[in-house]
C-alpha cells in the first residue's frame, strides 16, 4: 500500500491515459498504489495539504471516469475521443426519453472526467509528486449486455442505492445540509434498494417499463454523481494554500457545476412508472409542489453561513470540515464499490485522512 508508482511521461496524455486506465482490465502494478501520506512539504512547491487534496480529487476523477465510461459504452457515443464499447440501441433509446441528446451529453461528460483525472495526475507529476493509480482494483465485472466491453471495472453500476435528496435540497429555501438539515427523497424507492442503472445483460432490455426504469435510474444517478463533484471542489478549495492549486479546483469544479445543472434538468423528464420486475416507483415529481417540481433547476435561495442572514442562492453543501469523507462515503453508500476488497477501502481511508487534515497555509499532517 505504500510503494510509489510513477507512470512514464507517455501515460500523461489523455489518449494514453484512456488506453492504459479505462480500455484495459486490471493492471499489474504491484502492491503500491499511492505515495505515503505526506507529513511535511511536497516537492515542487506544493504543500503537503495541497498535494493530499489533489491526490484525493485525482482518485475521485479516476472513479468517475470509470463509471462514465460504462455509461458511454452502452448509452453514449463511441468514437476516437471516448473509445470502447459498441452501444446498446435499446438502452440508448430509453435514455433518450429523458432528452434526445443524452448520448452526446454522456459522451461529453465521460470525456470531461477522463481529462480531469489525466490533468490532475499530470500536475502532480510536474511538481515531483506521485500520481494516483487505482489500476490494481479494476476487477469488478462488466455488464454482460451487448455493447459493453468485457474488462475489469473500478465501479459497480448494477446495484445502486441512489440518494435523491439532492433534488429537494436544491429546491428548499429553508433547509441546508451544512446546518445539519435532512431533506426528503425525490424518488424514495431509489434510496431504499439496489437497482441497475445500466442493463446487466440483454434480458434487462425487456419489458419496456423495466428498461425505462433502468434509464430513469441512470438519469438520477448522473445528477447525483455531479452534485457530489460540485460540492467537493467548492469545499476543498477552502483548504488549499497555493493560488495555482486554488485555480485548478475552481476551474475544474466549475465544470462539475455545469454537469449537475444539465443532468438535474434531464432527470426531471424521467417518466412516472413502476418497474414490473421489482416494484421500483418513479413518481410524478410535479404532483407534490415546489420541493420536487421538475423545472425548478436554478438553485433556490436558502440559508447560508448563519440563519440570521437573508437567504441566498448557493452551492450546497460547502462546509469544508470532513468534506473528503462526505464525498467518498457518499460513493460507498451509493453502492459504487460493491465487490471491492478491503484493501481498496483502506486506500480510500488513507486519501480521506490526508485530504481532510489539509489546512490553508499549512503543510497538512
Amino acid at each position: 500500500m505504500k510503494e510509489r508508482v510513477k507512470p512514464s511521461k507517455s501515460s500523461i496524455s489523455r489518449r494514453s491515459f484512456l488506453g492504459k486506465s479505462l480500455a484495459v482490465g486490471a493492471g499489474t502494478i504491484g502492491a503500491g498504489l499511492l505515495a505515503n501520506v505526506p507529513t511535511a512539504r511536497a516537492s515542487g512547491g506544493l504543500t503537503a495539504g495541497d498535494e493530499a487534496i489533489l491526490r484525493l480529487l485525482a482518485a475521485a476523477e479516476l472513479i468517475e471516469a470509470d463509471l462514465w465510461q460504462q455509461y458511454n459504452e452502452l448509452g453514449g457515443i463511441q468514437d476516437p475521443e471516448v473509445p470502447g464499447g459498441t452501444g446498446s440501441p435499446a438502452y440508448t433509446a430509453a435514455i433518450q426519453v429523458l432528452d434526445e441528446d443524452m448520448d452526446q451529453y454522456i459522451h461529453d461528460n465521460t470525456d470531461d472526467e477522463i481529462t480531469h483525472a489525466a490533468f490532475l495526475n499530470a500536475y502532480l507529476a510536474s511538481k515531483g509528486a506521485e500520481p494516483v493509480s487505482l489500476d490494481q482494483f479494476r476487477t469488478l465485472p462488466s455488464s454482460q449486455a451487448t455493447g459493453a466491453q468485457q474488462i475489469g471495472r473500478l465501479t459497480n453500476l448494477m446495484q445502486l442505492t441512489v440518494d435523491t435528496s439532492f433534488w429537494t435540497r436544491y429546491r428548499s429555501d429553508s433547509l441546508n445540509p451544512d446546518f445539519g438539515d435532512t431533506l426528503p427523497q425525490a424518488v424514495p424507492g431509489l434510496a431504499a434498494g439496489q437497482f441497475p442503472a445500466i442493463p446487466r445483460n440483454d434480458g434487462d432490455l425487456t419489458p419496456p417499463d423495466h428498461l425505462q426504469a433502468i434509464a430513469n435510474t441512470a438519469g438520477f444517478h448522473f445528477a447525483w454523481i455531479e452534485q457530489a463533484g460540485t460540492s467537493v471542489y467548492a469545499s476543498l478549495a477552502q483548504r488549499v494554500t497555493h493560488n495555482e492549486v486554488l485555480r485548478i479546483l475552481l476551474s475544474i469544479g466549475g465544470t462539475e457545476i455545469m454537469h449537475f445543472q444539465t443532468w438535474q434538468d434531464k432527470a426531471g423528464n424521467a417518466p412516472p412508472l413502476t418497474d414490473p420486475t421489482n416494484g421500483l416507483v418513479f413518481p410524478d415529481l410535479n404532483a407534490d409542489g415546489e420541493l420536487t417540481q421538475t423545472n425548478l433547476i436554478m438553485p433556490e435561495p436558502t440559508i447560508f453561513l448563519n440563519r440570521t442572514f437573508p437567504i441566498c442562492s448557493i452551492i450546497r453543501p460547502t462546509e469544508t470540515d470532513g468534506a473528503a469523507a462526505r464525498a467518498i462515503n457518499g460513493f460507498i453508500a451509493d453502492g459504487l464499490f460493491i465487490g471491492q476488497p478491503p484493501a481498496f477501502f483502506a486506500l480510500l481511508s488513507q486519501l480521506i485522512e490526508a485530504a481532510d487534515h489539509a489546512r490553508h497555509g499549512g503543510g497538512g499532517r
